[in-house]
């Protein structure tokens, strides 16, 4: 499938990119943004809850600068791809292994399957809750990146306990598509008081995509969205790491996902590293620019172990020995 739409006016992306539709097992029509060129490796982004391909422009843009080539897509439910048709403003999914065969269908495309390796994945909040699981069934990364990954949803301790029976209730009488009333998942709040960015140039960008292509924007998730996470963080919480090296990015005013919950599981983990972000909230790499800084510093470190520029030699063109180029750029 081909001929999808992407608003390059407002995503503040590298040149380049071709977006196409993609079609998952179950049917679903996803969209996904692709740059090529890169001979380093290929970034997958997995963006959060009610994200979009063209928020990621300048991470995008960071990642090309090195060498990469990337691919975001819009998860089903969200951005441009297929949503639910009864209530199209919620996002919605009965159960989160459906997130799953949108990655599936990244991953088979043309420009994934026979693209440059190492394959990583870069994911934010809820997509690094799909990642995870992805991570731990499958052995198509070489490496992971987590900004403030979705293993926990920050809420009170009686909200905690009461959730998962109270939406598991609801969606058994049939209203599991519909809003839990009261939910505040997803919602902005105003400049000062978002839980989102400190930046206040990355927040009006924000808005003013969505307020540009309102076929953007995303309303609060539905009741089964929220049993099926709550449910999925359980199971995950059971499971193992990755065996391979893990990055992560945890801001110290985070108030979207269970800060205790990223911690222990880069605890348990044999080969990772969290790095705490003073001043920053729950879109890290949306944050000023000082943080910026601090992350990519470290993304270039960690990529420097997991994609060396030396892996250029993987092409047949360069086999006959390592390349000199560092594949570093700010």
């Amino acid at each position: 499938m081909t001929g999808a739409p992407f608003h390059a006016d407002v995503a503040a992306a590298p040149p380049g990119a071709a977006a196409r539709w993609l079609r998952t097992r179950d049917g679903k029509r996803i969209r996904a943004v692709f740059w090529t060129g890169g001979s380093r490796g290929t970034v997958i982004v997995l963006p959060g809850r009610t994200e979009y391909v063209e928020k990621y422009g300048k991470v995008v843009g960071r990642l090309t600068a090195r060498g990469f080539s990337v691919a975001v897509l819009d998860w089903r439910g969200q951005g441009l791809s297929d949503r639910d048709p009864p209530f199209p403003e919620l996002g919605h999914v009965d159960d989160f292994r459906a997130y799953l065969l949108d990655l599936d269908a990244l991953l088979a495309a043309p420009e994934i399957a026979a693209g440059p390796r190492p394959i990583l994945m870069l994911c934010h909040s809820m997509g690094g809750c799909v990642g995870l699981r992805a991570l731990i069934e499958r052995r198509d990364f070489a490496g992971s990146i987590f900004s403030a990954p979705m293993w926990g949803i920050r809420v009170g301790r009686a909200a905690g306990l009461l959730v998962r029976p109270l939406t598991g209730a609801v969606s058994w009488i049939g209203l599991g598509r519909r809003r839990l009333p009261g939910s505040g998942l997803g919602n902005r709040g105003g400049v000062e008081g978002n839980p989102l960015t400190t930046d206040l140039n990355a927040f009006r960008a924000a808005e003013r995509q969505v307020t540009q292509h309102p076929e953007l924007g995303l309303g609060p998730p539905s009741i089964h969205w929220i049993s099926a996470a709550f449910r999925e963080m359980a199971a995950l919480r059971r499971l193992p790491s990755p065996s391979h090296p893990m990055l992560g990015f945890l801001g110290s005013e985070e108030r979207v996902v269970e800060p205790q919950a990223v911690i222990a599981r880069f605890g348990q983990a044999s080969d990772a590293e969290l790095v705490r972000c003073p001043g920053a909230r729950h879109e890290i790499l949306m944050e000023r620019e000082e943080i910026q800084v601090l992350v990519w510093s470290r993304i270039d470190a960690y990529l420097d172990r997991v994609a060396p520029a030396q892996s250029l030699a993987s092409s047949p063109a360069s086999s006959s020995g390592p390349s000199s180029a560092s594949g570093r750029k700010s």
